[in-house]
């Protein structure tokens, strides 16, 4: 069955200014998202992955900005609009909440502490769906019960220092939802989270998703937290993703060496009594001209030609392909470490 692309990236750079220096944040990313699709966006603190999908409604800090390429948007009928050449408050406007909305880590910098949580949503309501008084108020307390925030009634009056982390989290959403957006970009929404709300929060996502129809973005720099919710996996390094294809091509066969790395030190695939594997040195400065492969510097398995030239993507199937020398035919044979190797029957054992 052909999926229909609601969003593209074409060769996108984007760049800031700190102290005097540019700092090259995204170095090329070219990405199609197909409609309906849950994606997840991979990697360490700093590889860019927020800074990425900000791109998407318009958020860049003031001293950032697009150095090239596009955001084709397809969600609007018609022609495509090019977010990348979008600048002003008004062109926004038509895209973010509305189109494509995003739930953010911490849920109190999303919240005003001085209004209620119902009047919150309610505005989202009016400025997005055209609705007032009572029936905003309905559709709020609605809304409300399909995030699971229970008496939703009696906690639509309340304000967000009256609820728990987790139903902050889900009041966050559900004020995302009150947009009526086709794309919802979740950046790391379990992160201050204990694993229990966690769990209940990624399947509240999924749930919403199926319920309106969502085409959803989950920024993450856990592999394990995306296992059972992504259709597709991007991995970013360095503001590129090396490393993309359907979550079980990712799982069980990567091939990138950082791909590699990540799964490696997963602590669900750690063994009882060894060392968990942490991956040696730091990320590149992206202040710097990075030549050759980013991951290069910390990788045991590097080759000559990763120190001097960016690998292209090399395809390994239709869906799944990687940004590595070592997929090109002419390179030595290197065998993934043996956790990924074993990775299938670790995960079967403790399912």
């Amino acid at each position: 069955m052909e999926q229909t692309v609601i969003l593209s990236v074409h060769d996108l750079h984007v760049k800031f200014t700190l102290r005097g220096k540019v700092l090259h944040a995204i170095r090329g990313i070219s990405l199609d998202l197909y409609r309906g699709e849950s994606l997840a966006i991979v990697g360490e603190s700093g590889s860019g992955k927020s800074v990425f999908t900000k791109n998407f409604i318009g958020l860049l800090d003031k001293n950032g900005w697009v150095d090239g390429g596009a955001i084709l948007y397809y969600g609007m009928g018609g022609e495509p609009a090019d977010l990348a050449q979008y600048h002003t408050e008004k062109e926004w406007s038509r895209i973010r909440g509305r189109e494509i909305a995003m739930v953010m880590q911490d849920p109190m910098t999303s919240l005003n502490p001085l209004k209620t949580v119902g009047w919150q949503i309610g505005e989202a309501l009016e400025l997005h769906q055209g609705l007032k008084g009572e029936a905003a108020r309905q559709k709020a307390i609605e809304i409300l019960a399909d995030v699971g925030i229970p008496e939703p009634e009696r906690r639509y009056k309340q304000y967000p220092h009256e609820f728990s982390g987790g139903m902050r989290q889900r009041a966050v959403i559900a004020i995302a939802m009150a947009c009526n957006p086709k794309i919802l970009i979740c950046d790391e929404p379990t992160t201050a989270l204990d694993v229990t709300i966690q769990a209940q929060i990624l399947d509240l996502i999924k749930e919403l998703k199926e319920k309106y129809s969502l085409t959803t973005i989950y920024i993450t720099h856990d592999l394990g937290v995306v296992a059972n919710v992504a259709d597709r996996i991007a991995v970013m390094y360095a503001g590129d993703i090396v490393e993309i294809g359907t979550c079980d091509e990712v799982f069980y066969d990567p091939r990138h060496p950082y791909t590699w790395a990540l799964l490696s030190s997963l602590p669900q695939l750690g063994v009882k009594g060894e060392e968990l594997y942490s991956i040696h040195g730091t990320p590149p400065n992206l202040f710097n001209t990075i030549r050759g492969d980013a991951f290069a510097p910390r990788n045991p398995n590097a080759l000559k030609i990763d120190f001097k030239h960016r690998p292209p993507y090399f395809a390994v199937s239709p869906t799944h392909k990687a940004r590595t020398w070592l997929l090109d035919p002419r390179a030595p044979r290197i065998e993934p470490p043996t956790v990924i190797r074993n990775i299938r029957s670790v995960r079967e054992k403790r399912t």
